[in-house]
C-alpha cells in the first residue's frame, strides 16, 4: 500500500457535504448575516467599519492570564467553558466586530492522537516528527466524534455573542505539515520544502492528511455556530510561487472543500505572502488577509479588485505614540478603500506586551470613521 492510499483509507467518514447550516445557526436566523463583519466580507456596505484582531484573545489581556493560571495551553483549548470564556474576553473589552475562536492549529493533531504539546517559549513540539512514508501511513485518523469539545465550546460562545459573529479557524495544510515534519518550529522550514521535491508522494500524502484534519476542524466550528472561517498559513511565506502552486495550493483547496458548501465567508491569510496572494485567492476563498508588508491598495491591484481584503495595521505600531498609530490606521483605511470590501485587522497577531487600552482606542477610532 502506498503512503497516499494509506492516508486515504484513514480518512474518517464525516457528515455528507450535502448538509447545510441548521436553521438556528447565527447566519441563518438573522443574528449575524447583516453584521458589519459579514456584510464587509460579502462586499456590501457595513453599518460601521468592522475590525477584529488576530490573537485578540490571549496574553495581552490580564483577564486571560488570570483564567489560564495553572492550565496548559492545549488543555485550555479543550475545556469548552474555558475556551468560550477566553474567546469572549476581547469582545467584552474592546467592542470588536467579531470573536475569533480560541484554540490552536495543532488541536486536530492532539484530537487525532498525535503526540504534540505547546512548549512555553518554543511552540508546538511533536513527540516524533513525520518524515517518511511509513510515518505518514501510521498517522491516526481524526474522527468526527473527537471534535465534540470544539463543537461544545463554539456552542457556548455563540450563545453569549448575540449579534457578534464568531470566526472559526484552522491551520493551512502547509503550516500544519511543516510542524509535523520539523517536529517543532523552524526558521526556514527546510524539512518540508525538501520533502516536496525529494519525496513528493510522501509530501502529498502528508499534506492531504493535514488538509482533512484542518478541514474537519474548521467544519466542526462552522456547523456549531461560527459565521466565517479563516485558514491561517503562517509559514507559506517561506515558499516560492511555483512550489506553493504545485505542492501546497491543492491541499489548501482540499481543506476548504470540507466547508465550501456551508455558505459561510472564507478568509485566507498568510505571513510573508505578498507574492502568493493571487494563488492564495485561487484556492477558493471570499476574502484575502494581507500582512503588514504590503499596502492594501497594492494588494488589491495584484488581486484585480476581485475580493474584499482584511488587514493590515502593523503590530509594531501598537507601541508607538498615539499620533503615529492614528495616522497609520487612517492610512490603512485609505489604502483599503479601493477594495470591494475591507475589514480592519492587524498584519499579524497582537504582541503579548500590547497595552489593551491601545487596542480599545484603535477600535473606537475605526468605528468613528464612517464607512464609505
Amino acid at each position: 500500500m502506498t503512503s497516499s492510499s494509506a492516508v486515504s483509507s484513514a480518512v474518517p467518514s464525516v457528515p455528507s457535504n450535502d448538509s447545510v447550516l441548521a436553521a438556528g445557526h447565527p447566519l441563518m436566523d438573522g443574528r449575524t448575516a447583516d453584521s458589519p463583519l459579514i456584510t464587509a466580507y460579502r462586499g456590501g456596505k457595513p453599518s460601521r467599519r468592522p475590525v477584529w484582531f488576530m490573537r485578540q484573545a490571549g496574553r495581552s489581556l490580564p483577564e486571560y492570564l488570570k483564567v489560564r493560571e495553572g492550565v496548559a495551553m492545549l488543555d485550555s483549548c479543550l475545556r469548552p467553558e474555558l475556551a468560550a470564556e477566553i474567546t469572549l474576553q476581547p469582545v467584552r473589552r474592546h467592542d470588536v466586530d467579531a470573536a475569533i475562536f480560541f484554540s490552536d492549529i495543532v488541536i486536530p493533531l492532539k484530537l487525532a492522537g498525535v503526540g504534540v504539546d505547546i512548549v512555553p517559549g518554543v511552540g508546538p513540539v511533536l513527540d516524533k516528527p513525520v518524515r517518511t512514508a511509513a510515518d505518514v501511513a501510521a498517522l491516526p485518523p481524526l474522527t468526527w466524534e473527537a471534535l465534540e469539545p470544539i463543537r461544545e465550546a463554539v456552542r457556548l460562545t455563540v450563545a453569549e455573542l448575540g449579534k457578534t459573529p464568531l470566526i472559526g479557524f484552522a491551520g493551512a495544510p502547509f503550516t500544519l505539515a511543516a510542524y509535523m515534519v520539523e517536529g517543532k518550529p523552524s526558521r526556514d522550514h527546510l524539512g518540508p520544502r525538501t520533502m516536496m521535491h525529494a519525496d513528493p508522494e510522501t509530501w502529498t500524502a502528508l499534506a492531504n492528511w493535514a488538509a482533512d484534519a484542518s478541514g474537519m476542524f474548521l467544519r466542526a466550528q462552522l456547523e456549531a455556530g461560527a459565521s466565517a472561517g479563516q485558514l491561517f498559513d503562517s509559514w507559506a511565506g517561506s515558499l516560492g510561487l511555483a512550489d506553493y502552486t504545485k505542492f501546497v495550493a491543492p491541499a489548501s483547496a482540499r481543506a476548504l472543500d470540507h466547508v465550501r458548501h456551508l455558505g459561510a465567508p472564507l478568509i485566507h491569510f498568510g505571513t510573508g505572502t505578498s507574492e502568493l496572494l493571487v494563488a492564495m485567492r485561487d484556492v477558493g476563498v471570499d476574502v484575502v488577509g494581507v500582512d503588514y508588508r504590503l499596502p492594501l491598495d497594492e494588494a488589491n491591484r495584484r488581486l484585480g479588485g476581485t475580493v474584499p481584503l482584511q488587514g493590515n495595521i502593523d503590530p509594531a505600531l501598537l507601541s508607538a505614540p498615539w499620533d503615529v498609530l492614528e495616522a497609520h490606521v487612517r492610512e490603512v483605511i485609505a489604502a483599503g478603500a479601493s477594495a470591494p470590501g475591507h475589514v480592519l485587522n492587524l498584519g499579524h497577531g497582537v504582541p503579548p506586551e500590547t497595552d489593551p487600552a491601545v487596542l480599545t482606542r484603535v477600535v473606537e477610532l475605526i468605528h468613528s470613521i464612517s464607512p464609505e
